[in-house]
């Protein structure tokens, strides 16, 4: 299972540009490394990350092999109005993760 955190300052206004950060607990293997046995660890990265704040997408990303382990994004937005922050990424095995939380805006 795929864990994931998101972050931003509290309390947020409206208006103002506020900064996100994502973590995701993934092991991003490249399909490069060995096992203990020598076996090739088979290819498992995130291939896209789609951040939406309400009905708009504020970030998307298609990740490469290159990203180390547990990646971490980080990104600004302007918070107009509460609404729903939901991340969600698919990696190489077909598992979809997805983060939900609101974004309260006084």
């Amino acid at each position: 299972m795929t864990l994931a955190r998101v972050q931003w300052p509290d309390p947020i206004r409206a208006g103002d540009v506020v900064k996100v950060r994502v973590l995701i607990q993934h092991p991003m293997d490249t399909g490069y490394l060995q096992d203990l046995t020598g076996h090739l660890v088979p290819r498992n990265v995130i291939r896209q990350l789609t951040c939406t704040l309400g009905p708009q997408v504020v970030l998307r990303v298609e990740p490469s092999s290159g990203i180390a382990s547990n990646p971490y994004f980080e990104f600004y937005l302007r918070a107009v109005e509460t609404a729903e922050f939901r991340a969600q990424w698919w990696d190489d095995r077909g598992l979809q993760g997805v983060l939900t939380q609101t974004l309260k805006v006084g």
